[in-house]
């Protein structure tokens, strides 16, 4: 034991000179990150990029980043890469801001806060579409198809309140990395677009990415406001579920059904097997009777009995007949 105290002195000595080295030295100043960006890279999705900040003391530290969305809806969260992919809609504009923190040691003082913004799009007021909806439909194919199923897609609206007459809209939605734009549309009164149909579409039912649909419009007299929306999938699921109760009948149905169809089965086979081999009768015996008529001649019975023993042979069958008189 008095051997290891040493080894063990030194290992804790070790500890302590390491930790020591690893926080970070009272004079550090955490500076705000540089280049901050947001720019859009597709349908209601965009990019956030940042540089550290070159000036910055990186030695014995570990640089995080806390990234706080503004607009359209406030968010926050915290990040060690200097890039964020964001999932949003745009047509109220869009707002965020970085600083630069330490990752392990959330007491320390953060940086200053650094922001960039997207415009709202350009656009007369009341000329974007209101009352967005859509909804999927889930088409089951058998196992021999390529693909076991299919979604389509249906989306209206209505024409904004302060649209021209000769205003038409495109509709163009986004599912992951795919993007496409609307080739059914239905038309109102005034031959305006207000309904598309996608009877084909990459969006998978059980999915868990966000559904975004864009609508833009255009027009002779006034420049029209596009509109973007975010679906979930499981919120527009016009797939009908069954509830349990449903499927729980449907099952014992089912079960009850299987169940008489085997009893029905076996009722018929032993019939069946009856038929083709049905039991042998048993062979009516005399000779029980012929050894009861000898006792009751040897008990010396008042009456006078005569045993007469006949046999007749007919084509070759010998039948044994006991008679009393």
């Amino acid at each position: 034991v008095s051997s290891m105290a040493p080894a063990l002195l030194i290992l804790l000595g070790a500890t302590v000179i390491l930790q020591t080295d690893s926080l970070p030295d009272e004079n550090v100043v955490l500076l705000p990150p540089v280049n901050f960006t947001i720019k859009v890279i597709d349908l209601a999705q965009v990019l956030l990029c940042w540089e550290p900040n070159p000036d910055q003391e990186q030695r014995n530290v570990q640089l995080g980043y806390h990234v706080k969305i503004n607009a359209p809806e406030e968010k926050d969260y915290e990040t060690r890469n200097t890039e964020s992919r964001r999932v949003t809609i745009l047509h109220k504009g869009f707002s965020a801001s970085v600083q630069t923190i330490l990752w392990n040691n959330h007491s320390f003082p953060a940086s200053s806060w650094v922001s960039a913004e997207l415009e709202v799009p350009p656009g007369s007021p009341g000329t974007s579409i209101v009352n967005l909806t859509c909804t999927t439909n889930t088409v089951a194919y058998n196992y021999t198809h390529e693909k076991p199923y299919q979604v389509s897609l249906h989306c209206t609206w209505i024409a904004g309140k302060d649209a021209p007459e000769d205003t038409q809209y495109f509709l163009y939605y986004r599912y992951g990395f795919v993007t496409q734009e609307c080739q059914e549309y239905s038309k109102d009164t005034q031959q305006r677009n207000i309904a598309c149909q996608f009877p084909r579409t990459v969006i998978k039912s059980k999915g868990r990415d966000w559904l975004a649909v864009y609508v833009n419009g255009s027009s002779k007299e006034a420049a029209i406001k596009p509109f973007d929306q975010l679906f979930a999938l499981h919120a527009i699921g016009n797939d009908k579920q069954k509830p349990w109760t449903e499927w729980f009948l449907i099952v014992l149905m089912a079960a009850t059904c299987f169940i008489l169809l085997i009893v029905s089965l076996i009722c018929r086979i032993c019939h069946l097997w009856t038929k083709l081999f049905p039991p042998v009768p048993a062979p009516k015996s005399n000779i029980k009777d012929f050894f009861v008529s000898i006792n009751n001649e040897k008990t010396g019975s008042s009456e006078t009995e005569v045993e007469v023993i006949s046999y007749a042979e007919e084509a070759g069958l010998e039948t044994l007949e006991a008679s009393v008189f």
